[in-house]
């Protein structure tokens, strides 16, 4: 008679953290980094790259790049995108060494000026080279910064496509829309930079933070690999309805560049409460609403955090949407628009900083601007769009 002998061996080993890194490209992205940095975003590490050598003094990024010193002295790109592509391509080796050993990277960037439009697809392109998980969370200009700025952008969104597993635009013009005509410059830009600091501050809590349901590194690269445009949005809430409140909020994302959520290819949703007072009713109905926007074969993972010092009567939801459709009717709406508008100004370029986002920036207000394929009868017939989202177009 044969005996077979387990043994038990304990690892004391720390399990290893995934490394997620954020990288400030250009004035813009720079901005964005400093900002997250000053609203204690934990669990990243951050980075900062920029022809500008003034500016980049100032960034309190650990980890700093100037980017293209012989080819521009620290003087900056002039707004000219191949001058910031050059300086990107002068330091690809430094731009490799910084993001070693990272898992998950995210590219902020302003895209219409010279080093974020023009070195924002570089870094995408070494993180790619390297097996970084890449997402890039880039600004598109305002319509009063001319019709010349607002092609420039594009140009660098398409090349930003090429090599970025996942890309948020975020239309600045949709800003004077969303917050209304009364907001200031420094709000406005703050709503930008929130929806940056929400989705690294999101993922990080996914991956970082324990639960009933745990949602790992692995179910992050799985949703965020689906190529193509998307969306994150994070929402809390209290009271009766906070569960339905939230998962509603957080899918009505105003900011989105001309993309439609019904039929994402990819949906990641954390549910973050106090310890021990999630309900299974709540969990039920939040994973209903927002299962209604998925395509039938999505890869679809959902998990619970457990914070602790969060109030017992709040709830967080927190949506990451990938491999979203681009709402073409919205883009030639918009093509149409930038084709009358035209300032006088197009050929001089425009820098604005960003600032600081007051939490509740993207969430003034419940009802949230229409998507323009929600009033379509025929986009209407052809998908079950969920009733909070048909009120939209009311």
């Amino acid at each position: 008679m044969s005996m077979m002998i387990y043994e038990m061996v304990q690892d004391d080993a720390p399990a290893q953290q995934a490394v997620i890194k954020v990288i400030g490209v250009g004035g813009g992205g720079c901005n964005a980094v400093n900002n997250m940095i000053i609203a204690g975003v934990r669990g990243v590490e951050f980075i900062a790259a920029n022809t500008d050598a003034d500016s980049l003094a100032q960034n309190r990024a650990p980890t700093r790049i100037q980017l293209g010193q012989t080819l521009t002295k620290g003087l900056g790109a002039g707004s000219k995108p191949e001058v910031g592509r050059n300086s990107a391509l002068e330091d690809r080796e430094r731009i490799a060494d910084a993001l070693h050993g990272t898992d998950m990277v995210f590219i902020a960037a302003g895209m219409g000026g010279g080093t974020g439009t023009g070195a924002a697809p570089v870094v995408a392109e070494v993180a790619k080279e390297i097996g970084v998980l890449t997402v890039a969370v880039v600004t598109r200009p305002f319509v009063f910064e001319g019709a010349k700025r607002v092609g420039v952008a594009t140009q660098g969104i398409d090349e930003l496509k090429k090599n970025v597993d996942s890309l948020i635009v975020i239309p600045n013009q949709k800003l004077m829309d969303v917050l209304g005509d009364d907001v200031t410059m420094r709000d406005a830009f703050r709503a930008a930079d929130d929806v940056l600091k929400g989705a690294v501050a999101g993922v990080a809590e996914v991956i970082t933070t324990p639960g009933f349901v745990n949602v790992d590194f692995a179910d992050v690269r799985t949703v965020m690999s689906l190529n193509g445009m998307a969306m994150m949005g994070t929402a809390s809430a209290s009271g009766i309805d906070r569960a339905r409140v939230a998962a509603e909020e957080a899918v009505a994302s105003p900011l989105l560049d001309d993309i439609t959520l019904v039929g994402a290819r990819g949906l990641l949703v954390n549910i973050s409460t106090a310890p021990g007072c999630l309900k299974m009713k709540e969990y039920s109905e939040i994973m209903e609403i927002i299962t209604q926007l998925a395509d039938a074969e999505a890869d679809m993972k959902f998990g619970t955090a457990e914070v602790e010092g969060m109030p017992e009567e709040e709830i967080r939801v927190t949506l990451i949407a990938t491999g979203l459709a681009p709402n073409k009717k919205g883009r030639e709406e918009r093509n149409t628009r930038l084709e009358v508008v035209r300032t006088g100004t197009d050929d001089v370029p425009l820098e604005i900083g960003n600032s600081e986002a007051p939490p509740q920036a993207l969430r003034s207000g419940r009802r949230v601007t229409s998507t323009a394929d929600f009033a379509n009868p025929s986009v209407m017939e052809n998908y079950d769009i969920p009733a909070f989202l048909r009120k939209q177009a009311d």
